[in-house]
């Protein structure tokens, strides 16, 4: 699609913002106009911003915060959509990256301990879920008590948090990763790094793939900071 628009901004209405290009209401895939709560002023300039940095044609991948907000608006706005997404997001905790840890090579063990023991500990002491660990992704199931604590965890969240959630953990590959970032536990950085603890080992070990390692490293933030967007109060 080529750029048709002239300018983006923002129009305040009553308890919402509208982003708006050339002042008519910027719309999601759905039809619904693309209106943020009144509290996040900063998500809809930033998701202004994005349409106006786009130049001749328009690149998906480029907009990011506006693709979390037609997913939150269009997919997650009833009780009942949240609650269908949430069950479906409770299948990756069984298969969470940071509950499978490995004794070697040395570079890994050391990595999975400085980035998944805290994540493990904090979720244990903050949030009362308790995550197992296994050593091979062949076996392993969390406990039904720990599904119904991440199940009633994720329910209290809006469709704001959950759309950011549910990014995270796509991201992420980690239900725990994500609850730590949404729930203001982990920077985007740290989250990141928790994230690449397999791929920076084998950096550590043979190097970095120019081209590969390189572009997952700025791609990983890209869709990390969106999601800390998204969740910003201001």
């Amino acid at each position: 699609m080529k750029r048709f628009w002239e300018s983006a901004g923002t129009v305040q209405g009553d308890g919402y913002i509208e982003v708006v290009l050339d002042g008519r209401p910027l719309k999601t895939p759905d039809g619904n106009k693309l209106r943020v709560p009144s509290q996040k002023k900063v998500l809809a300039t930033l998701i202004a911003n994005e349409w106006d940095t786009q130049e001749t044609l328009l690149k998906p991948h480029a907009l990011p915060l506006t693709s979390i907000a037609c997913r939150a608006i269009d997919g997650l706005s009833t009780p009942e959509d949240r609650t269908k997404v949430v069950k479906d997001l409770l299948r990756y905790f069984d298969t969470d990256t940071i509950c499978y840890h490995e004794d070697e090579p040395e570079q890994l063990a050391r990595l999975q301990a400085q980035h998944w023991e805290p994540l493990l500990k904090w979720s244990k002491d903050h949030l009362n879920l308790d995550v197992q660990r296994f050593d091979s992704l062949l076996v392993g199931r969390q406990s039904i008590e720990s599904k119904e604590r991440l199940f009633a965890i994720l329910q209290g969240f809006d469709a704001w948090t959950l759309a950011g959630f549910e990014r995270a953990v796509f991201t992420t590959k980690s239900a725990v990763i994500s609850l730590a970032l949404v729930l203001k536990n982990l920077s985007v950085e740290r989250a990141a790094q928790a994230s690449h603890v397999e791929v920076n080992s084998q950096i550590e070990r043979w190097g970095e793939v120019e081209d590969s390692h390189d572009v997952d490293y700025q791609d990983i933030r890209r869709q990390l900071g969106s999601v800390a967007c998204i969740l910003m109060d201001s």
